[in-house]
């Protein structure tokens, strides 16, 4: 199959050309050369964006993801850090699951005021407590949630 030039690359892979370049300085992927200014790439790069895209979507940084490829770019992927992911993101679901019938609940209750309602009032007590829809401190296994295609802040745009 041919070279891809950065457009085509761009538009298969739904990213911006900003965004593969930013990704080229970060180390994540490598043109195979340049077609006069446009860079080219070997099509493997729209399988490697698809990980990339995956791992962003998992709440994975960037320089994580780097790290789930070897020198080689072949995937060499933490199965450990995997599950500690999963492991964060059921318990973002049960917190979300949580809140949403909180929320439901207050919406349906019969009580003249939310105040006066003792279900709303736990759910008060819990936010206030952190314990419902606080951020939580990042750590290696419970990396910022990102949309897959956003780039960073020092991103070209």
């Amino acid at each position: 199959m041919p070279e891809l030039d950065i457009a085509e690359v761009a538009h298969r892979a739904g990213v911006p050309a900003s965004t593969l370049r930013f990704y080229e300085e970060k180390g994540l992927i490598t043109p195979t050369g340049r077609r006069g200014l446009r860079r080219q790439y070997d099509p493997a790069v729209l399988e490697r964006l698809s990980l990339i895209a995956l791992g962003r979507t998992a709440g994975f940084s960037l320089d994580e993801i780097a790290r789930m490829f070897a020198p080689d770019g072949r995937p060499r992927i933490d199965r450990q850090l995997l599950v500690a992911r999963a492991d964060e993101l059921d318990r973002t679901i049960q917190e979300l699951a949580v809140l949403r019938d909180s929320l439901r609940h207050a919406a349906a209750c019969p009580a003249p005021s939310h105040v006066e309602c003792p279900t709303f009032r736990r759910l008060l007590r819990a936010a206030a407590a952190g314990a419902v829809g606080a951020p939580r401190r990042r750590t290696p296994a419970t990396p910022r949630r990102r949309t897959p295609n956003t780039p960073r802040k020092q991103s070209p745009r």
